[in-house]
């Protein structure tokens, strides 16, 4: 009975310091000091890069990143603005880079005269760029640079970086 008694005791003084301790409310760094459970104001869009100059791909088969605004731009599946420019007929009059082939393949590599609609929202993949401050400090390096740094210091090309 007094073991009982000892456990009653414990579950008892454990309850009462589980209910004088309050729970902090969880914070993400992308909403600041907002508790997630909470609706914000969106952040006022920053001022994207509209330079059209084309970025070095980071990895095999990454998507290129959009070098120009495209605030506004339909893409929707009535229209696509996207196309006004970068349709494979009208890109040597735009002077933008043609969509390439592969949009215009179904799943089966089957070539289409349009383009795929897997393919037609272009910012399910492509993105523009912004200068904002990360959120996060990112080291990646592309894999061409890690190359080039094996290459100049042979001794450390066994080490991870």
């Amino acid at each position: 009975m007094k073991l009982i008694q000892k456990l009653g005791m414990a579950l008892m003084l454990c309850i009462s310091v589980a209910t004088t301790v309050t729970a902090e409310p969880l914070y993400d760094r992308a909403r600041g000091t907002t508790p997630l459970l909470e609706t914000t104001e969106p952040p006022v869009l920053g001022n994207a890069i509209n330079d059209d100059v084309r970025r070095t791909r980071n990895y095999a088969q990454q998507p290129p990143v959009i070098p120009h605004r495209i605030d506004g731009y339909q893409v929707d599946k009535n229209f696509n603005k996207c196309m006004d420019c970068h349709s494979r007929t009208k890109a040597e009059v735009s002077q933008a880079i043609p969509v390439s082939i592969t949009h215009y393949q179904d799943r089966d590599g089957n070539t289409l005269a349009q383009i795929s609609t897997r393919r037609y929202f272009c910012v399910q993949c492509h993105v523009g760029q912004d200068n904002a401050t990360p959120f996060v400090r990112n080291t990646f390096q592309d894999v061409d640079s890690l190359l080039l740094k094996a290459l100049q210091n042979p001794a450390n090309a066994s080490k991870k970086p």
